[in-house]
C-alpha cells in the first residue's frame, strides 16, 4: 500500500483554489463591512468561499496558476496571499479609522467624551458622534456600491500579483506609513467646522464671564455646547456625504496603487 501525500493531494488547481480563498479570506479580517464583528464568523467564511467559487474559474482562465513545490513554500505563499488581502482591506479600514478620529474630536468639544458607545463592528469602545458618522459612512459605502470596489481591486490584484507572485516594495512601506499618517489630518478636516463653532462660543462665553462675574458660566456653558455642537452636525451633514465621495474615490486610488507597489 503506497503512502499517500498530502501536498500530492492539495497540489495543482486545489492548492490554487485553497491560495485564492486565502487572499479573498484577507478582506474579511479588517476592511468595513466585509470585517465586521457583528457579522458571525460562519457568514463571513461563507461568503468568502462564495466569492472565490465565482472568481477562481476567471482567475484560472486568465493566468497560468502553478502550485508551490513543498509544503513550506506552501506555508510561505498562504502568508503572502493573506498579506495581499489584508493591506487591501487595511487600506479601506484606514478611510473610516479618519472618521472615528473625527468623531472623537468632536466629541471633546462638544462634551460627549466622557460617554461612549460599543461599536458591534469593532468590539470597542466608540464615541456617540464617532459611532454616528462611522455607521452612516457604512451606510452610504453600501449605497454607492463601494463595497463592490473593494471586491473589484481584490480582482484586480489578481492580475496584477499572481499567486505567489508578491514582490516586497521598499515604497510599500512609506506609502502604508503616509496614509496612515494622514488619518489624523482627514479627521481634523472633518471635525474642523465643529471645532471652529465651539471655539468661537468659548470666546463668547469668556467675554461674557468678564462682563458679568454673577452669571455662572459652566452651568450654562455645558448645554450651550451640546446645542451649538449638534447644530453644527446637523448644518454639515449634506457636506459630510460630498465629502465621503472625495474619501472614498482616495480610498480606491490608495487600493491601486498599493496593488501597483507589491506587482512584479
Amino acid at each position: 500500500m503506497t503512502e499517500i501525500d498530502f501536498f500530492d493531494i492539495v497540489q495543482g488547481q486545489a492548492a490554487a483554489f485553497l491560495l485564492v480563498l486565502t487572499r479573498m479570506s484577507g478582506i474579511f479580517l479588517i476592511s468595513p463591512f466585509f470585517g465586521s464583528l457583528n457579522i458571525p464568523v460562519q457568514i463571513r467564511t461563507v461568503t468568502a468561499l462564495a466569492m472565490t467559487l465565482i472568481i477562481f474559474p476567471v482567475i484560472v482562465r486568465e493566468t497560468v496558476v502553478t502550485a508551490p513545490e513543498t509544503i513550506l513554500m506552501f506555508g510561505g505563499t498562504v502568508v503572502q496571499e493573506l498579506f495581499i488581502g489584508w493591506l487591501i482591506g487595511f487600506i479601506a479600514y484606514i478611510a473610516f479609522a479618519a472618521i472615528n478620529m473625527s468623531g472623537k474630536i468632536m466629541d471633546m468639544q462638544v462634551g460627549f467624551s466622557v460617554a461612549n458607545v460599543m461599536d458591534p463592528t469593532s468590539g470597542q469602545q466608540a464615541p456617540l458622534i464617532g459611532s454616528f458618522l462611522y455607521n452612516l459612512s457604512v451606510i452610504y459605502l453600501l449605497i454607492v456600491n463601494g463595497h463592490h470596489m473593494i471586491l473589484a481591486g481584490l480582482v484586480e490584484s489578481f492580475r496584477r500579483v499572481p499567486l505567489d507572485g508578491l514582490v516586497w516594495n521598499e515604497a510599500l512601506t512609506s506609502f502604508i506609513g503616509d496614509i496612515t499618517a494622514g488619518v489624523l489630518m482627514t479627521g481634523m478636516k472633518i471635525a474642523m467646522p465643529v471645532t471652529f463653532a465651539i471655539l468661537i462660543t468659548n470666546v463668547g462665553m469668556g467675554i461674557l464671564a468678564r462682563t458679568m462675574p454673577q452669571m455662572n458660566i459652566f452651568v450654562v456653558g455645558i448645554p450651550l455646547h451640546l446645542t451649538i455642537g449638534m447644530f453644527m452636525l446637523a448644518m454639515l451633514l449634506p457636506f459630510y456625504v460630498i465629502f465621503l465621495d472625495s474619501l472614498f474615490s482616495d480610498m480606491y486610488a490608495h487600493i491601486s496603487t498599493a496593488v501597483r507597489l507589491i506587482a512584479p
